[in-house]
């Protein structure tokens, strides 16, 4: 069910829809095949619907638990490995990374209560989001928030689609669990890190959904 559209994208959907309002025209009036025009026409409704549903805001019941990480995002997991986090952390850690397609919802919310203690931004490349280097090479956020039971990075990656991060975190916000972190446009990846006595609840392939899936539980 949806609740409503994002307010990141409300000024690209009036142009978009006044855009494609003008197409058809355009299309009905100089278009004389009528197989062409319903062609052409059906196009543009289909671009136009992807673009509500990309900026959709979903309907959905929260699970606050003080004991896990939830998901900060929709998609599919597609990285869980140990590896050293060098920008923040300094340490070994869990690494799990999530794929949000375009037809995913892209609002990025914080796993965890705790205090945001640092934000960054980093221009870059815009490689695939699946891509091993997309992590640290192309344009993104990084964020780590420090809670009762631990700290934990949260990082927004741009992908060859999306080239605009949105993220609200700055230092020394109290961050909510599942409260909104940020948002990215058209396609992406966030990856998370998390300490290595946590217990990883989800593997590779598994589907996710933000502000519901547990991603893991604190030790």
């Amino acid at each position: 069910m949806i609740r409503g559209f994002h307010k990141e994208g409300r000024t690209f959907l009036l142009l978009s829809s006044l855009l494609s309002i003008v197409l058809v025209v355009l299309i009905w009036k100089f278009i004389p095949l009528v197989w062409l025009q319903g062609l052409l026409i059906l196009t543009v409704v289909v671009f136009l619907y992807l673009f509500f549903q990309f900026f959709r805001v979903p309907h959905r019941k929260s699970i606050l638990d003080p004991d896990r990480l939830i998901s900060p995002c929709d998609g599919k997991v597609v990285v869980i490995e140990e590896v050293e986090e060098t920008e923040f952390l300094k340490e070994r850690c869990w690494q799990i990374s999530i794929f949000m397609s375009p037809l995913n919802v892209h609002i990025n919310w914080y796993p965890a209560a705790g205090e945001v203690v640092y934000s960054h931004y980093h221009p870059g490349a815009y490689l695939v989001a699946w891509h091993p280097k997309s992590s640290t090479e192309n344009e993104r956020t990084t964020v780590a928030v420090r809670g009762e039971r631990g700290t934990y990075l949260m990082r927004q990656i741009a992908g060859a689609v999306a080239r605009r991060i949105i993220c609200y975190a700055q230092v020394g916000d109290r961050a909510a669990q599942n409260q909104e972190m940020g948002f990215i446009k058209f396609g992406s990846r966030v990856d998370v890190f998390i300490p290595l006595d946590a217990q990883v609840e989800v593997a590779i392939g598994d589907k996710v959904k933000g502000n519901r899936t547990p991603l893991a539980s604190w030790s």
